[in-house]
Formats: C-alpha cells, sequence, structure tokens
C-alpha cells in the first residue's frame, strides 16, 4: 500500500475514533504512533486536523448534495470518507481531483459496502464539478 493510501487510511481511522468519543489528540496517536514515515505521518494529520477544522461546512456542502440524506445518518465510514476526501478536494489543490475521488472510492470498498461507493462517488463528483465551477472562499 502506498503512503499517501495509508495516510488516509490513518486519517479515516482517527475520524472515525474523535466520533466514537476519544480527544483529538488520542484519537490522531492511536492509530498513528508507529508510523514511522515522516511524510505518510504528515499527510495523515494535515487530513485529520483540516478535516476536524472545516467539519461543519464540509458537512453542510455534503447535506446540500446529498438530498434527503441526513449527514449524522450516514454511515460512519461513509460519513468521514466523505468529509476528508471533500476537504482534500477543496483544501489540497496539490492532489489531482480525479486521486483523491479514487482513492475515496477504494477506502469506501475496502471499509463498507458496494452500495456506498456509488453514493460516495456521485457526492464526490459533484463537489468537485462545483468546486472547479466556482471555488468557495
Amino acid at each position: 500500500m502506498g503512503r499517501r493510501r495509508q495516510a488516509r487510511e490513518n486519517a479515516l481511522h482517527s475520524l472515525y475514533l474523535f466520533e466514537s468519543g476519544l480527544r483529538e489528540d488520542a484519537a490522531f496517536r492511536a492509530v498513528n504512533e508507529e508510523v514511522e514515515d515522516a511524510a505518510t505521518l504528515e499527510f495523515s494529520r494535515r487530513l485529520f486536523k483540516g478535516t476536524l477544522l472545516h467539519r461543519d461546512a464540509l458537512d453542510r456542502r455534503i447535506a446540500e448534495i446529498a438530498r434527503n440524506w441526513d449527514v449524522s445518518r450516514m454511515a460512519a465510514v461513509d460519513r468521514n470518507v466523505l468529509r476528508m476526501a471533500a476537504f482534500e478536494l477543496i483544501h489540497c489543490p496539490d492532489t489531482p481531483p480525479g486521486v483523491v475521488i479514487n482513492e475515496a472510492i477504494e477506502i469506501v470498498r475496502r471499509f463498507s459496502t458496494e452500495d456506498s461507493t456509488r453514493f460516495v462517488n456521485g457526492i464526490l463528483d459533484r463537489i468537485r464539478q462545483e468546486w472547479l465551477e466556482s471555488p468557495a472562499p
């Protein structure tokens, strides 16, 4: 597995632990304490912290697109992959949008359901289209 995929998966696990009630620092440490590669650790931290920092705005954007789906009622894995990938699409221009979406789909395929892959792909593709057409401040 590549370093960036590992960083994304670690960030996802950290987000899940945070939602489960661990403090932010404890959630990140629990997943990343044995990561020795500095680039992997830094990218995981960037995704985790950035997703948390922008979570409310990301949830609003996801909710607008996922009509009739309350973000809080989505499966935890799907919700956190959507948040994290939306953060990366919007705030990490160094990663091509297609790569972000493909990585999110592969992670969802591994940790959720096949139906979730279509759901996540549809929402992220809309975010990509809207963001590229009219970036938010």
